[in-house]
Order: C-alpha cells, then sequence, then structure tokens
C-alpha cells in the first residue's frame, strides 16, 4: 500500500475540504499533546516529511497512516475525519462520509460511522471491482473485525490463512496480523465491516 494519496471523493465528502480538515485536526491535537513533529514522526512511525505535507493540507494519508496517527494521538479515525458521534444520535448525511480508500478499477472503501477517542469501533462499507484488493499491516493486540458479504465472494486473508466468505455469510477476524480483502471472482464485491480496537 503506498503511503501518499488514498482518500478519495467522487461522492461523499469533498476531497479538499476532508484534507484541510485531517490537516487541522491533526495539528491541533499534537499541539495539544505539546508533540513536536520529530515526536509524532517517531510514534506512529511516519514520516516528518510526510507529516509536514498532512498538516499543511498538501497530501492525503492512506488508511494505514490514519491508523498510526490516530494510535500515536489517542483518537479514532473516525475523529481525525470527523465522523465520530458525541450526542446521543448523530446524524452523518451521505454527502459527509468520507471515501478513504479507491481501488484501480473503481472500487472504494467508505468509513460510514465511528465513535470518538481511541477505544474505536468504526462501521465501514466496501465495494471491489473484480481484481481489486487491499492489504494493512496488523492492528494492535485485541482489534477484531466482524465482517458480511452482501455480493460477490470475498477473499478474506489474515497472517497466511485466506478463507473464502460468499455472499450472505459473515465472519469475524482478529486482526492483529498483517490482513487484506481481494475480489479474486468475476463479479462485483459489497460487504460491510465493523472494526473494534480496544486500548485497555
Amino acid at each position: 500500500m503506498t503511503e501518499k494519496v488514498n482518500i478519495m471523493t467522487e461522492q461523499g465528502a469533498d476531497i479538499a475540504q476532508v484534507s484541510l480538515a485531517v490537516a487541522s485536526r491533526i495539528r491541533n491535537w499534537r499541539k495539544e499533546k505539546k508533540l513536536s513533529l520529530d515526536e509524532l514522526s517517531r510514534r506512529a512511525s511516519v514520516s516528518k516529511g510526510m507529516l509536514v505535507e498532512i498538516e499543511k493540507g498538501a497530501a492525503n494519508p492512506s488508511i494505514a497512516i490514519l491508523c498510526k496517527l490516530a494510535a500515536a494521538l489517542g483518537v479514532s479515525v473516525a475523529d481525525i475525519v470527523n465522523v465520530s458521534s458525541e450526542p446521543r444520535v448523530h446524524i452523518i448525511e451521505d454527502a459527509a462520509i468520507p471515501v478513504l480508500w479507491q481501488g484501480e478499477k473503481g472500487g472504494r472503501a467508505r468509513l460510514l460511522a465511528g465513535t470518538a477517542g481511541p477505544d474505536m469501533i468504526e462501521l465501514w462499507q466496501w465495494e471491489m471491482q473484480p481484481g481489486e484488493r487491499f492489504t494493512s499491516s496488523g492492528h494492535p493486540a485485541g482489534t477484531f473485525e466482524l465482517l458480511h458479504v452482501n455480493e460477490g465472494v470475498l477473499s478474506l486473508t489474515v497472517g497466511e490463512a485466506v478463507t473464502q466468505v460468499a455472499a450472505g455469510a459473515s465472519a469475524v477476524a482478529k486482526t492483529e496480523a498483517a490482513h487484506g480483502y481481494a475480489n479474486e471472482g468475476n463479479t462485483v464485491l459489497r460487504f460491510t465491516m465493523t472494526v473494534a480496537e480496544f486500548h485497555r
């Protein structure tokens, strides 16, 4: 997975608005926690140059980088892209839902909703065209994902194991290890995923 531009908004929140919001939030949290660029870079294992570009709004971090920065700052990815809820019920309109990954053939992943803070639960909607794949490094210990396939067949890789999840089926995966999703079929793949990451 590349380190740079991955936030896309063919439909959903405008890319420039998302970039500026991400830049502002990361910069503000870093300053609030009295972290230098060097220290945040070290804690998140993200290059200082990339942090500078993100904070200027000149680069859009990948999902992997957003996860690293969120963990280092003690917040959730939803906090960074502003789909977290504060009141008892918080409606996120379709136009405000960001697309955080776009595949080479038109697939996409949208972060539909998420909780605030370091203990996070996120709801994702994925669509992958035939031949598309996404890989992720492992999440912190104790993280798991709940997946439900709406259409197509999901090739779910966790560590070295590959599992086929057909339409109508669900899976629970411990995603502390490197993992990935792929559409190895001939038709579109659509699945919903919840990520639960608790810092104990």
